[in-house]
C-alpha cells in the first residue's frame, strides 16, 4: 500500500532496507546459532545515523519520531528481529530521558545515543514484577547527595552491552506504585553488575541479562523528574515504544511471507508449483492481508503519537497486540507452506517463528494489552 512517506522517510526506509538485505540477512543465521550480540551491525547502523532517527536535532538526532523509528525497526526485523530489538531497545532506554529528563540530563546522555556510540537499556522487569510493574522490589534509598540502589532486574534487553540504563526503583514502598522513581545508571558504576546472558528460544542475537544492584551509589542528579514519578515514566515510555514492538512483528511477518511466496512459486508437486493449489494460495492471501492490516495499524498509531496526541495508551496496546498475534500466525503458516523444509534451519522461517513468540510477551503480554484496551474502552463509555 501507499503510505505517502515524505522524501526523508522514504530515504530512511530504503537505507534500513538496504542494510537489512546486504548486511543483516547474510549474518542472521550465524548470529542466531551462536547467540552472538551484533556489535558490527550496531556500528553499521550508527555510521548510517539510524540511531538518531527518533531524537531531536539539538541532541544530534535527525528530528524524526516514533514513525521514523518504526520504519527502521520493520525493515531490520524482516531480516533478523534479534538485530532489530538490539537497535530498538536503545530507544526504549532513552525515551525516559527524552520525555522526563532535565536539560542537563538530555545533553549529557542523548547525543551518545543518537550517534550510536552508546546503547541504552530499560530496567523495569523483576522476578516478581513482570506484567504487574507496581510490584517492583528494587529500592533506592537517599543518602546525602546520592541514592543507594539494591535489587535485581530480570530479562533486560541490551543488559551488559548498553552503557546507559534507565531503572525503576522504589523510594517509598508504603506508597505502592506511587512510591516508584526512575534513575539513570551508567555501566561501570560501583555496585552495578550483570547476571549471566540468558539462553533464549528466539531473538538470540540480542543480549538479555539481569541487572544487579548491590549498594550501588548514584548521584541525586540522576533522578528523572522527581520521586514518585517512576510508574508514570515507565507507563508513558511503554505507550511510546509499543508501536516499535508492533513494527518488529510486522517485519517478521513480512519476512516470513516473502520466503513462503518464493518457495510456493518454486516448489513443484504433482507436476506444478504448489502456488497453483488453491489451499496454498488462500494461505498466502490471508498471510498478506493480515500483515498489511497490522502494518496499517502500527503506522497509524505511530503517526498519532507523533502528532502530539495526549492519550494513546489504548491505540498503542492495539498496535502491539494485533501485530504480535499476526506475526505468530503468519510465521506458523509460513512453516506450514514450506512443509518439512520449514521445520529445518536450512530455511529462515523456523527462526522467524521462534522470534515471533516473544512479540506476544515482552513490553506487556498480549493478555495485559487486552486488559489495557478493555479498561480504556470501558472508561470511555462510562
Amino acid at each position: 500500500m501507499e503510505y505517502f512517506l515524505t522524501e526523508d522517510q522514504q530515504m530512511i526506509k530504503e537505507l534500513a532496507a538496504r542494510i537489512a538485505d546486504e548486511r543483516v540477512k547474510p549474518a542472521a543465521a550465524e548470529l542466531d546459532e551462536k547467540g552472538e550480540f551484533p556489535w558490527e551491525l550496531m556500528k553499521v547502523l550508527a555510521e548510517s545515523d539510524l540511531f538518531g532517527v527518533w531524537l531531536p536535532e539539538e541532541y544530534g538526532g535527525l528530528g524524526g519520531g516514533i514513525f521514523e523509528q518504526v520504519l527502521v525497526v520493520e525493515e531490520l526485523s524482516r531480516a533478523c528481529s534479534g538485530v532489530a530489538v538490539s537497535y530498538a531497545a536503545s530507544g526504549l532506554g532513552s525515551f525516559p530521558i527524552l520525555l522526563f529528563g532535565t536539560a542537563a540530563q538530555k545533553q549529557k546522555y542523548l547525543p551518545d545515543v543518537a550517534s550510536g556510540e552508546k546503547l541504552a537499556a530499560f530496567g523495569l522487569t523483576e522476578a516478581n514484577a513482570g506484567s504487574d510493574a507496581s510490584g517492583i522490589e528494587t529500592t533506592a534509598r537517599p543518602d546525602g547527595d546520592h541514592y543507594v540502589l539494591n535489587g535485581t532486574k530480570q530479562w533486560i534487553t541490551n543488559g551488559g552491552e548498553a552503557d546507559i540504563y534507565t531503572v525503576i526503583a522504589m523510594t517509598d514502598k508504603n506508597k505502592g506504585s506511587r512510591g516508584a522513581s526512575a534513575f539513570i545508571v551508567e555501566k561501570g558504576t560501583p555496585g552495578f553488575s550483570f547476571g549471566k546472558k540468558e539462553n533464549k528460544m528466539g531473538i538470540r542475537a540480542s543480549a538479555t541479562r539481569e541487572l544487579v544492584f548491590e549498594d550501588c551509589r548514584i548521584p541525586k542528579e540522576n533522578l528523572l523528574s522527581r520521586e514518585g514519578m517512576g510508574f508514570v515514566i515507565a507507563m508513558r515510555t511503554l505507550d511510546m515504544t509499543r508501536p516499535g514492538i508492533g513494527a518488529q512483528a510486522v517485519g517478521i511477518a513480512q519476512g516470513a511471507l516473502d520466503v513462503a511466496v518464493d518457495y510456493a512459486r518454486e516448489r513443484k508437486q504433482f507436476g506444478q508449483p504448489i502456488s497453483s493449489f488453491q489451499a496454498v494460495g488462500h494461505m498466502l492471501a490471508d498471510m498478506a492481508t493480515q500483515t498489511e492490516a497490522a502494518r496499517a495499524l502500527v503506522y497509524a498509531v505511530a503517526k498519532t503519537i507523533d502528532s502530539g496526541a495526549k492519550d494513546f495508551s489504548k491505540e498503542s496496546a492495539m498496535a502491539k497486540v494485533f501485530a504480535s498475534d499476526v506475526a505468530m500466525r503468519v510465521t506458523t503458516d509460513a512453516v506450514q507452506v514450506l512443509g518439512g523444509y520449514g521445520y529445518m534451519k536450512e530455511y529462515p522461517v523456523e527462526k522467524m517463528m521462534r522470534d515471533a513468540k516473544i512479540m506476544q510477551i515482552f513490553e506487556g503480554t498480549a493478555q495485559v494489552q487486552r486488559v489495557v484496551i478493555a479498561n480504556n474502552i470501558l472508561r470511555g463509555q462510562a
